[in-house]
């Protein structure tokens, strides 16, 4: 890991007059996997959002030194900001190559544009087999793998992963997790993750954040993080 790809200073987000957000920093490392953690309605998707463009912010957003907060969601995407959200947005009557190729619609070059589908098939070779078949008849972790592999087509340099592991079985939780760590590992991509399951998530990321009612709490390495007596009893069970 070399710098900071991404990050936030004094970031606040709004839906409407309600702020939801309260001037939060945080940063994510070039190659690096930071989590962030909080109940439901402590702010984890906000920030997603308010990274996207999605939702009114204040505050300085900064990607890849360049200022991007107040940019529009299509900017950041061209920029290499994939984010995948929560209950996995696949377009349900498209098949999965179409979703593969919506992924890459701000991109041109119909021959990279083939080859990344096969490369995201080299990934998640579950979806190779499912090609030709719409994706609302996925199985939930199918269309969990297909969000990912949509995402991926933007070649992007950072992922922003909104409760992958949501509704998943454990085993299908595993390969999910096995799949973005590899895409880490060989691709050099960034991701900023936000997740309920604790125990998924410290295990993948380097450094982790914990946000309580739009404020975060506590940073750190993510393997001490998971040893805090605190975060142990709230949020991993034991």
């Amino acid at each position: 890991m070399s710098g900071i790809l991404l990050s936030a200073r004094k970031l606040c987000a709004f839906y409407g007059a309600t702020r939801v957000l309260h001037g939060i920093d945080f940063d994510v490392a070039d190659g690096g996997v930071t989590t962030l953690l909080g109940a439901n309605g402590a702010g984890k998707t906000s920030t997603l959002r308010a990274l996207s463009g999605m939702i009114a912010t204040t505050g300085e957003i900064t990607f890849a030194g360049q200022r991007v907060d107040g940019s529009a969601t299509e900017k950041l995407a061209r920029l290499g900001i994939a984010h995948v959200p929560e209950g996995r947005g696949t377009f349900s009557r498209m098949t999965v190559e179409e979703n593969l190729q919506l992924g890459a619609m701000s991109r041109s070059g119909k021959a990279a544009i083939a080859t990344d589908i096969d490369r995201a098939y080299g990934y998640f070779p579950k979806l190779r087999e499912r090609a030709r078949q719409q994706a609302g008849t996925l199985s939930g972790g199918e269309q969990q793998m297909l969000a990912v592999a949509r995402g991926l087509m933007m070649r992007p340099r950072l992922m922003l992963l909104d409760e992958p592991s949501f509704g998943l079985a454990p085993l299908i939780v595993d390969e999910v997790y096995a799949i973005l760590r590899k895409l880490n590992a060989e691709e050099g991509v960034s991701m900023l993750l936000v997740e309920q399951n604790a125990t998924a998530a410290l295990a993948l990321a380097d450094h982790a954040y914990l946000i309580e009612t739009g404020e975060i709490v506590m940073n750190g390495p993510a393997q001490e993080i998971g040893r805090d007596e605190n975060v142990r009893r709230a949020y991993l069970g034991y």
